[in-house]
């Protein structure tokens, strides 16, 4: 390990135990080296690029090259001046006023002003899954003047300040954004934005290419001449594609079990790194409109028929934490120890199911269902689940989609029974887990939301009131509640916190300055010439 990697190991510890550090001592090691071209490897195939109405892995991960944030963060989420260049946040927590940026034009050359702002705040609180949360108490944002952006609450909104990254709340034209429907996604030629890198090509199933925004606001950055992700869907193939030299990058490219080998291998370096804004967690949801699934006894018995210990270890490698809480083990702040997972017991299974009415046939079968997945997740995990549950008489027929069929069957035809998700809890649990159980957030075709159909009355009145609660200690104490009640109603089984896992050719450097991890702009990532791909 290079004393680059081994330096970023002590800034994000440091960082986590609450240390804010300027990203400068390790990254000035070396002095940045303009050009070159980044091979990326992505998977699933991307059907969205910005992230203005999806909380999808692409839209953040891709759209945050393109369209940039307010602002962007580093490790220990302190807030770093992107397109704002100040803020102040008045003192009863309602009027958040941004002094933008001067001198920045959209890559098709038009003036960024504060209208393209206040235009994307309320797309935002329209069309995104977390966005409807984070701005749900945005009563206006005022512009003053072209440089100066108000969004002003009917109620505080603590977490606010960390929602501003372009990952998250990406900022688009308003003169292209207003052209097509909230729900829709830019065209190729559409995909106008500030950032760093402009989109060329998109070539659905196969690749996409970026190249340098030569009128950049902030040069010589970006170092990079061209991005080129690649899709590839075989994870063995991603793997190689590394070993080769043939890819440069990759978020989680390799099968879990592929990890310690590359560990290994001198020419790469595999960061397991847990960045700010991730928050990971895996999570089975009901459809709670399926009528069995709506009898508390089935669902504990599905809690209970599934080793999670044994999960984490045959579909991680042991790369993670058991979660078994709504709020993931990774936000120490929020989670509530107290909840513990359903102790792995069969026969407490076999016995909650029979009590359920639901008696085996002569073919041993109690009930049938329809499991689907994340197609982001590896497939191992929805084989752990089918294989556990056909063990206490439930069958499983496993469905598996490309990503835009698998947010249709879920979120908009509703054409399942239980589906393994990945919802980041992000840095903050309003954003990230809200809207899992929120009933207001129930919406069909809006993606990465209430899946369920999850309603509560008691719940969203902890919700809403945590979204609102300035005072952190009261704030947690509302989060603690939430949990023990959705814990008890197994409104959903909480299962693993799995580690993000990035894969790097060492000549690539800089690639995850700060909190958004790969989420980042990429402006600061450089290829150092030096380093050959195959030393």
């Amino acid at each position: 390990m290079n004393l680059t990697r081994r330096l970023l190991q002590v800034v994000v510890l440091l960082a986590a135990a609450g240390t804010a550090f300027s990203n400068a001592s390790w990254a000035e090691e070396l002095r940045p080296v303009s050009g070159g071209t980044l091979n990326w490897v992505y998977f699933p195939d991307p059907s969205a690029i910005v992230a203005i109405n999806t909380s999808s892995g692409t839209g953040q991960t891709i759209g945050s090259k393109i369209n940039e944030g307010l602002l962007s963060y580093d490790y220990a989420l302190n807030p770093k001046a992107v397109l704002a260049i100040s803020w102040t946040i008045s003192p009863d927590g309602t009027r958040y006023t941004f002094r933008l940026r001067p001198n920045v034009r959209w890559s098709d050359g038009r003036d960024f002003t504060s209208a393209d702002v206040a235009f994307s705040i309320q797309r935002l609180k329209i069309a995104h899954p977390r966005g409807r949360i984070t701005f749900a108490n945005v009563e206006a944002v005022e512009t003053p003047d072209a440089l100066t952006a108000i969004i002003v609450l009917t109620k505080p909104a603590p977490f606010l300040i960390s929602a501003l990254a372009g990952a998250e709340s990406p900022i688009v034209p308003k003169h292209i954004y207003e052209t097509f429907k909230p729900e829709e996604q830019p065209k190729l030629a559409q995909t106008i934005g500030t950032g760093p890198f402009i989109l060329k090509e998109w070539v659905p199933g196969s690749h996409l290419v970026f190249v340098k925004n030569p009128d950049y606001w902030d040069a010589p950055k970006p170092y990079v001449d061209r991005l080129v992700l690649k899709v590839i869907l075989d994870p063995a193939a991603r793997a190689a594609a590394l070993e080769t030299g043939e890819i440069d990058i990759g978020a989680s490219p390799v099968p879990y079990g592929d990890i310690d080998r590359l560990k290994a291998d001198k020419r790469l370096v595999v960061d397991t790194t847990t960045y700010s804004y991730s928050g990971p967690q895996q999570q089975l949801f009901f459809n709670f409109d399926t009528g069995i699934l709506q009898n508390h006894r089935v669902r504990s018995a599905i809690a209970h028929a599934i080793d999670l210990k044994a999960l984490l270890d045959v579909v991680y490698f042991g790369y993670g934490q058991i979660s078994p809480s709504p709020v993931s083990t990774v936000l120490p702040k929020f989670y509530n120890p107290n909840v513990k997972a359903r102790a792995f017991d069969l026969k407490v299974a076999e016995k909650l199911l029979d009590e359920a009415g639901l008696k085996r046939d002569s073919s041993g079968i109690r009930a049938k269902l329809r499991l689907t997945q994340n197609p982001f997740l590896p497939a191992s995990f929805s084989d752990f689940i089918r294989n556990s549950l056909r063990r206490v008489g439930i069958d499983i027929e496993v469905q598996r989609f490309d990503l835009a069929t698998y947010l249709n069957v879920v979120y908009k035809d509703r054409a399942f029974d239980l589906t393994i998700e990945s919802l980041s809890n992000t840095f903050d649990p309003t954003l990230g887990v809200q809207r899992a159980y929120w009933s207001k957030n129930f919406k069909l075709g809006l993606p990465f939301s209430n899946a369920a159909h999850y309603s509560n009355p008691e719940v969203d009145r902890l919700l809403e009131a945590a979204a609102i609660e300035p005072d952190e200690k009261k704030r947690r104490e509302i989060w603690w509640t939430f949990q023990e009640i959705i814990h008890e109603e197994v409104a959903s089984v909480d299962l693993i916190a799995a580690s993000g896992v990035i894969v790097a050719n060492k000549r690539v450097k800089n690639f995850a300055p700060g909190a958004e991890g790969l989420t980042g702009s990429f402006a600061d990532l450089w290829i150092d010439p030096n380093t050959g791909k195959n030393q």
